[in-house]
């Protein structure tokens, strides 16, 4: 054999067998697997927050963890589909939010749900200080939420009389909130209408069938809303409708107003608590979260398209107005 020949042929075998190398390397590394709830565009963000400090904590994707994410845009059905999928691929932790669909994937994968309405309401946790189970992460209280809201509602409606709720009815997460909401708005002497809506091609008959004596929409933040936000704050403005958030990313997308929690800041706390359940942590062992900071963020630009002055006196509290 000719000397070129057989450099050539002990290069390839070299080649093949690092390939083989790496490949087994990466069949090794600890999955990561994230169940997202919408799409690129209503979640990417948020994405990349978590991605982000993963890789600030020492996490490569591909290096030594590997992150498998999988979109289940806006869709309950999928968003179960995609749990299953990755428990097959043995993922050492899930992310997701919500944690419906993803605790009916897996009793067993330790489960960081970066964002929760009311875990203990929902029976996701046992508690708060003592999660009980395979799911931990971060949750926003909605239901403790829900009066600060009807109450910045009302300041910056002064005449506010009655009032919808644009509530995906199949998440209990939105209808603890909305029995708060209606709570809440006893004391305010408000009437409130439930607005039920199932899927994405609710949204629109949704609002056909919007009451015109109605004055605002309150919208609570889930899969479905935060996928829609777009469409159900282009078709509120359509109907001249001022809007209520929990997240200020809905403001960003053409609501009125939103009060809440940091969301980005939330998922990255999520990837802290990945962090450590990777290292060796338990999710029983790690307390459920709650922010302690809170946002009232106001567009100004919204308000002047649905022809609505909002006092100096409201936007003072803001903590940021959009123009």
């Amino acid at each position: 054999m000719k000397r070129r020949e057989f450099m050539l042929l002990t290069g390839g075998v070299a080649i093949a067998s690092t390939s083989a190398a790496y490949g087994q390397q990466s069949a090794k590394l600890p999955v990561v697997g994230f169940l997202v709830a919408g799409t690129q565009v209503s979640h990417g963000a948020w994405v990349a927050a978590f991605a982000q400090r993963l890789s600030e904590l020492g996490w490569t994707d591909r290096r030594n963890v590997k992150i498998e994410y999988r979109w289940a845009e806006g869709n309950e059905d999928r968003y179960v589909e995609i749990g299953a999928e990755l428990v097959k691929l043995d993922a050492r932790v899930l992310v997701t939010v919500g944690g419906d669909s993803a605790k009916k994937a897996t009793s067993k994968i330790p489960i960081v749900v970066a964002l929760m309405s009311d875990p203990v309401g929902t029976g996701l946790v046992a508690s708060l200080a003592r999660p009980g189970g395979n799911i931990t992460g971060m949750s926003i209280q909605s239901t403790d939420l829900a009066g600060k809201r009807i109450e910045f509602l009302k300041e910056a409606l002064p005449t506010l009389q009655r009032f919808a709720i644009l509530a995906y009815v199949d998440y209990a997460g939105t209808m603890l909130e909305v029995g708060a909401v209606h709570a809440a708005s006893k004391s305010f002497g408000l009437e409130v209408v439930t607005l039920p809506v199932h899927a994405a091609s609710d949204i629109e008959p949704a609002f056909a069938s919007f009451n015109p004596q109605m004055q605002a929409l309150y919208v609570p933040p889930n899969l479905l809303m935060n996928t829609n936000r777009i469409l159900i704050n282009k078709l509120a403005q359509q109907h001249r409708l001022p809007t209520m958030h929990g997240f200020r990313e809905y403001v960003d997308s053409g609501g009125l107003i939103s009060y809440g929690p940091n969301t980005p800041n939330l998922f990255r706390r999520a990837a802290e608590y990945v962090d450590k359940i990777l290292r060796g942590a338990k999710p029983h062992e790690l307390p459920v979260e709650q922010p302690t900071e809170f946002d009232l963020i106001v567009n100004l630009k919204v308000a002047k398209a649905i022809g609505l002055e909002l006092s100096p006196s409201f936007l003072a509290r803001a903590n940021e107005v959009i123009e």
